[in-house]
């Protein structure tokens, strides 16, 4: 049988259809669990051993090592978890990856994959159709799981023929027998494969394949195996690219640990491998590595039945078909084994040394200081996004720091108020106004252009309602720089018109900015805690609101008698005014951003 361009392209196909189960299972899960998903992330990380617990079942539930280290990147991004966290949850992630293994051992060759998968997904498009969101994601839950399983057996149908294609059984034999060599080699297949498909999972399913055919032997497929760990560790690092600091040593610290894994394993491995071939048999599954000498011998002594063995033509009762699937079994046990012993051991070794990993990434990626009025976005970036419902987080963390920007813009409005017109002082700090103003700008755009990419996701109806109070959120402290900007602009008419103010003004334009930032202060603070404000933290701002107003229109009625009573003249009085209705907006917009959080964020049965 000649391996045809369309052959390979059907291989494509089902590592395709094997990729997408896994991504349709992943986001039926993030959609079904909502905002428990990421709660459940964050609070289950505050030592060492949850967090690895934590990433353990992540990784095991959404079938991916490669989206769980992305979700624990973009965490460490916003800020939600420290380096020294992410790593537990990273070591639990590599752990978590061989329960795919398990699952396609156990049920892989043993089950006719064909004879439930369809039924599966038909017994899952009613839930599609149902009305609650929850039913239709595990409904997109189970045809993920189906695909997976589909995908691994049209995978085991395209896969290419070595036997019967000399040419490249004859490359392979080449790199086959070069002892130690062929491991290094067989390692790096591994990496790069892994690398390419992104997926950890589809070079096992491959691998197993490979191996169960007896294609590759017991040792080299191990090989395979351990060079996906690094492999997989691609998507987290180009997740980091274009993330902050932490990220990136995040992204490191997942490539280390398999790196420092993997040096340890290989300087082992013969035995390594000897360990695992032991432990197969103790569970009572065989000797993995008798599959390959057992076809060997086959195609020397009775060339006939080798020729017909993989070709689908031997009877189903044949002696000789019988024993091929009872090896098959074995290796998959095999490779699961030693895929699990090498992550537990790694894990036993490297948990202990966390710190040492902290303090080693932090040497590899130097934190880059930089000025706080330069643009650039703390939590959020434009580089992968890892999953919608987590990515809101980022969003979230990033709005706060843009919060804490606008606050510290009222405060340089008020000491432009008090800097002499026309000094190098006035001047350096109304650019500086005029600087922040942009950069408002600018923050939010990015922030609006990043929760639109996330609403593109699949979201739960919570996530849909949180991205869209995030959006006004975002576009009320865009306005709160505006009429920062505002009032330095009014400076300036005053300063060009020549128009005085008096120590009264003054002290009415100060006990003004009190109020605002005082007001400013309780919204930053709800902000760094969007989803866990409290009934007290609201009411105060509803108060702070009333007295904003209510000194509004105090000092509104002083203004008339002053004038008319000739404390300062009409033009000061209209300067004076203009400043104090833009910090009135301020009031009314730090308000409506308070107005959001009750509405879409609050959660009324929590008690603090």
């Amino acid at each position: 049988m000649n391996y045809s361009i369309l052959d390979f392209l059907g291989l494509l196909g089902a590592v395709g259809l094997f990729l997408y189960g896994m991504k349709v299972m992943s986001e039926g899960l993030q959609k079904a669990a909502g905002d428990r998903l990421r709660n459940i992330l964050s609070a289950m990380t505050r030592n060492r051993f949850t967090g690895t617990l934590t990433g353990f079942f992540i990784t095991a539930l959404i079938q991916s090592s490669s989206a769980s280290t992305v979700m624990v990147v973009s965490f460490v991004n916003a800020g939600l978890m420290t380096l020294a966290q992410s790593m537990a949850v990273i070591m639990g992630a590599n752990v978590g990856t061989t329960f795919t293994a398990w699952v396609i051992a156990l049920f892989g060759f043993k089950v006719d994959i064909s004879a439930f998968a369809l039924p599966l997904i038909g017994l899952s498009v009613p839930l599609l159709f149902a009305k609650k969101s929850r039913n239709k994601s595990i409904g997109e839950f189970l045809i993920g799981f189906a695909f997976l399983f589909m995908g691994l057996s049209m995978i085991s149908r395209y896969v290419p023929d070595l036997q019967s294609n000399p040419e490249m059984f004859a490359f392979l034999q080449k790199y086959s027998s070069m002892g130690f060599g062929s491991v290094i080699i067989f390692l790096l297949v591994g990496v790069i494969v892994t690398m390419i498909i992104q997926s950890s999972a589809a070079t096992f399913a491959i691998t197993l394949i490979m191996c169960s055919k007896g294609w590759i032997t017991f040792d080299l497929a191990c090989a395979i195996i351990l060079g996906s760990n690094i492999g997989t560790t691609v998507t987290p690092l180009l997740a980091s690219m274009s993330g902050n600091v932490a990220a990136k040593r995040t992204a490191m610290g997942h490539l280390l640990f398999n790196v420092f894994g993997l040096i340890w394993c290989l300087a082992i491995f013969y035995p390594f491998c000897n360990l695992n071939v032991w432990l197969t048999e103790v569970i009572g599954q065989g000797n993995p590595t008798d599959l390959t000498a057992f076809v060997k011998h086959l195609e020397a002594t009775d060339p006939d039945i080798y020729n017909h063995l993989f070709d689908g033509s031997l009877p189903q009762g044949h002696s000789a078909l019988k024993s091929i699937m009872a090896m098959q079994v074995s290796v998959s046990f095999g490779l699961s084994v030693f895929h699990t012993v090498f992550n537990l051991i790694n894990l036993s070794i490297m948990i202990w040394l966390t710190g040492v990993y902290v303090k080693i990434v932090e040497w590899l990626v130097p934190a880059k200081h930089k000025e706080d009025e330069e643009f650039q976005l703390r939590y959020i970036s434009s580089g992968l996004l890892s999953a919608s419902e987590l990515n809101i987080a980022q969003a979230e963390k990033e709005i706060g720091v843009y919060s804490q920007r606008m606050e510290r813009m009222i405060t340089m409005a008020k000491d432009l108020v008090h800097t002499k017109e026309g000094s190098e002082d006035f001047n350096r700090l109304y650019s500086r106004l005029e600087k922040y103003e942009d950069i408002s700008d600018r923050m939010e755009i990015e922030i609006a252009h990043y929760l639109n990419r996330c609403a593109e996701g699949r979201l739960s109806n919570e996530g849909k309602l949180h991205i869209a109070g995030l959006l006004r959120i975002v576009s009320e402290i865009e306005s709160i720089a505006d009429s920062c900007y505002g009032i330095s602009k009014t400076l300036i008419r005053k300063q060009e018109n020549k128009a005085p103010f008096n120590e009264e003004i003054y002290a009415n334009i100060d006990m003004m900015f009190g109020y605002v930032h005082e007001a400013m202060s309780m919204m930053v603070k709800e902000l760094t805690d969007i989803e866990g404000v409290d009934e007290t933290e609201l009411i105060h701002s509803y108060n702070k609101e009333r007295e904003i107003n209510n000194l509004r229109n105090q000092l509104r009625q002083g203004n008339v008698t002053n004038i008319n009573d000739q404390h300062y003249d009409y033009q000061s009085g209209i300067f004076y005014m203009d400043i104090i209705a833009d910090l009135e907006k301020i009031g009314d917009y730090i308000i409506n951003v308070v107005d959001t959080l009750k509405a879409d964020f609050r959660r009324p049965t929590a008690k603090r």
